[in-house]
This record gives C-alpha cells, sequence and structure tokens, in this order.
C-alpha cells in the first residue's frame, strides 16, 4: 500500500500535482498512516531482503546473467548464504532478473554414470575457504543462442568468487571440463596448488580419466557431491 502511494504521489493532471491525501482518499487510507509508515525503521525482513538482493544480483551478473533461480539458489547455498527457494525467486521477480529462457527444449548439462567410481564428498556443503586456492567449485551451465546452445564450464575460487578457468562448446564433452581446468590451473599455477580440494557435481565430464590424471599432477584432491 505504501509503496503504490508512493508511486502515484507525484503524478499530475494537467497542472495539478496528486498528492498524498488525495491518493490516500482514493485507497482509503489515513493519511497519518502513510506518515507513520515512513518514520519506521525497516523490518527485519527488510533488511535482510536488502542484502540478499546485492548477493542475487552478484551471483547473477557474475554467470553472465544466464543463471535462473534455482542456480542462484543453489550457488548462494554453495557460498554459505542461507536463503530459501522462494526468497531468491521472488527477489529476482522484484529485480527484474530472469535466467535464460528454456522455451520447450530441456538442455542437459550433467551426464551422471552410476557405475563410475567417484570420489567422496569432501566439502558436504561448506562453500567456504581462509585463503585462495583451497577449495574451487566446477560446474556447467548454457547459452541460448541463434545459433543453438553453447555449454560453458567454469571453475570458481570460493575465496574470492572469482572465475579462474572457463571454457565454451556446442556440445556437452568430456574435454570441456578438462579445458576449463587447464586454463584454472595456468591462471593459478604461479600460486601454487598444493591441497587444493576441486568440488563438483557427478557428471561424467569430471569422472573422466584425463580429468582425474590432471588434477593428481598438481596434487590437487577432487571431491564430489
Amino acid at each position: 500500500m505504501i509503496a503504490l502511494i508512493d508511486a502515484n504521489k507525484e503524478r499530475r493532471s494537467g497542472v495539478l500535482r496528486w498528492g498524498v491525501e488525495p491518493v490516500c482518499t482514493v485507497l482509503q487510507v489515513a493519511p497519518q498512516t502513510y506518515y507513520a509508515a515512513g518514520k519506521r525503521p525497516p523490518s527485519a525482513r527488510a533488511l535482510r531482503d536488502k542484502v540478499l538482493a546485492a548477493e542475487i544480483t552478484r551471483v547473477h551478473a557474475a554467470n553472465l546473467s544466464v543463471y535462473g533461480a534455482d542456480k542462484v539458489w543453489t550457488q548462494l547455498n554453495r557460498e554459505g548464504i542461507r536463503v530459501a527457494r522462494c526468497t531468491v525467486e521472488r527477489l529476482m521477480r522484484d529485480l527484474g532478473l530472469q535466467g535464460a529462457r528454456r522455451g520447450r527444449t530441456w538442455v542437459r548439462t550433467t551426464d551422471s554414470d552410476a557405475t563410475l567410481e567417484r570420489p567422496a564428498d569432501l566439502v558436504d556443503r561448506r562453500f567456504t575457504a581462509v585463503a585462495p586456492n583451497r577449495l574451487w567449485v566446477a560446474d556447467i551451465t548454457y547459452v541460448k543462442t541463434h545459433t543453438g546452445w553453447v555449454y560453458v564450464a567454469f571453475i570458481i575460487d570460493v575465496y574470492s568468487r572469482a572465475v579462474v578457468g572457463w571454457q565454451a562448446s556446442k556440445s556437452l564433452r568430456s574435454d570441456l571440463a578438462v579445458d576449463a581446468l587447464e586454463m584454472a590451473i595456468s591462471n593459478r599455477h604461479a600460486a601454487g596448488l598444493d591441497g587444493l580440494v576441486r568440488h563438483s557435481d557427478r557428471g561424467v565430464q569430471y569422472l573422466s580419466i584425463r580429468y582425474s590424471d590432471r588434477l593428481a599432477a598438481d596434487q590437487s584432491v577432487a571431491s564430489v557431491g
């Protein structure tokens, strides 16, 4: 109600400004109620929404503005920011943010194989790090272009939230994840990667022999969950 009054109080009919009182009269709200509401401090929910809105905007922008509510929610929880999915959806709607539209086409970014041996989950949803190159998180997303779907593999350093490696391809091939890993290692190798935990989902791209061997070559530890 308050937002509606704020949105209309400056409107004009010819040279006449509507003002607060006429709008309140139409809405059957006492002007004193409007002015009192303006003096009240923001509620705890409003304050948290403001903080979450900034985090949602950051995650959405950092991922090429293709993440929808599901992926933004997942990433926030990976980073230790506990928030309900419905809250992310509500705030993204208020902010005018949306992910890449799928239309009627369903695009797979995870190709799992239950028969493949996989490393243990060393992260257990604790997406925090005390220094750079302690925990990297890898994922694959996709973008719809005028020529079709493009897959993007990327790796994020949890400490700085920076994308340290990425690669794009028109196919969901295992080399896509390896190429992103190669870029990340090249960008950060000088700092030393001993003891680095590299976390991903259960996609076969991350369980391939070539990918595992590349991790082992730099003494990185794989984590899958």
